[in-house]
């Protein structure tokens, strides 16, 4: 084999890898035949892909047992594996941060995050159509985190209440100095959201879940009396 053609066969293989590591960030958890059904390749292919990422200690493994055959690799990520996605310059984020703070102190640190807030609020709420269905308004606010790089999602229930699934944190580093960012993220939500919408987060990679989860419903009305009997 020539070392041109040895050079493009390493270069294949990047998008590959690339696509492995982006669907276990997405869905958590998966052996080697699931991931090569959704990228169409084979499952020797992915394993060869999957033991390189563990070479670099990218991916890990635990075993789970099957009613038939021996134990399945269940892969995932590791914390090294967070360089692969979007950070939205973290490291400089997190220097400006703690700048505000030594020259301001906490209450300048909370100003900042107040005004970015309401910027951002004013930005989605110009491209988020305030009477639209809230389905139709989460798929747009799902479609502006994205270009954000939270590679998010919305799920519909069967209660009729939805799931906005955010399964990375751009601003995971800054985050984890300024807690006060994941506060302004939910104050975004409700506000672009508008009133009669009830958003809870139940998961929260800051509390050491795998992505952040938010389950967002429309509040029911206050029955009448009449209604109560």
């Amino acid at each position: 084999m020539t070392k041109r053609r040895v050079a493009r066969k390493k270069s294949d293989q990047v998008p590959s890898r690339q696509a492995i590591l982006g669907l276990l960030k997405q869905q958590g958890p998966s052996d080697s035949e699931a991931l090569a059904a959704q990228l169409g390749i084979s499952a020797m292919a992915v394993r060869q892909h999957l033991y390189a990422l563990h070479a670099q200690k990218l991916v890990t493994y635990q075993e789970e047992q099957r009613p038939i055959g021996r134990p399945a690799k269940m892969w995932g990520l590791t914390p090294g594996a967070e360089s692969h996605f979007p950070d939205a310059h973290a490291g400089l984020t997190v220097n400006l941060l703690n700048a505000v703070e030594q020259t301001f102190g906490e209450e300048g640190v909370k100003r900042v995050v107040l005004q970015s807030t309401q910027q951002q609020i004013e930005i989605y709420r110009s491209r988020i159509p305030a009477r639209a269905p809230l389905q139709n308004r989460l798929k747009k606010l799902i479609s502006l985190r994205n270009d954000e790089g939270y590679m998010a999602e919305v799920q519909r229930q069967s209660d009729g209440s939805f799931f906005l699934i955010e399964n990375h944190c751009p601003v995971c580093a800054a985050a984890k100095v300024c807690p006060l960012l994941c506060d302004s993220e939910l104050d975004v939500f409700r506000a672009v959201l508008g009133e009669g919408v009830v958003i809870e987060r139940t998961e929260h990679i800051m509390a050491g879940a795998r992505r952040c989860v938010y389950r967002i419903h429309t509040a029911r009305a206050p029955l009448l009396e009449s209604e109560k009997n």
